[in-house]
């Protein structure tokens, strides 16, 4: 699963969030939402195939924890487009403190 894909969509950005806070089981995560366990396990799959997170079993509880490596590749690209606007916007301030008229 690419990165991008896996945090296309707002439920998984927050439980991304989540999970960067601390370490935690499904079923608390299950609370913060309006949706069923099944459905917060599919999402919780996605970030997993995509490596955001990790789980490992503690006795009776999956417990999931975020792993931050594969958010590189977005900050490269959101780099990139971090120099374009620079770029952009120091042309415009250049053109508009260069033009007396």
């Amino acid at each position: 699963m690419d990165v991008f894909q896996a945090i296309a969509d707002p439920t998984r950005r927050k439980l991304v969030q989540m999970l960067a806070e601390k370490e935690m089981p499904i079923t608390a995560m299950t609370k913060s939402f309006e949706l069923s366990r099944t459905a917060v396990n599919k999402h919780l799959n996605v970030l997993f195939d995509a490596g955001l997170v990790d789980r490992q079993k503690v006795g009776r509880e999956t417990r999931y924890r975020f792993r931050p490596e594969p958010l590189s590749e977005l900050k490269q690209w959101l780099a990139f487009f971090e120099r374009y606007w620079d770029n952009k916007l120091s042309a415009l301030q250049h053109y508009v403190e260069s033009d007396n008229d």
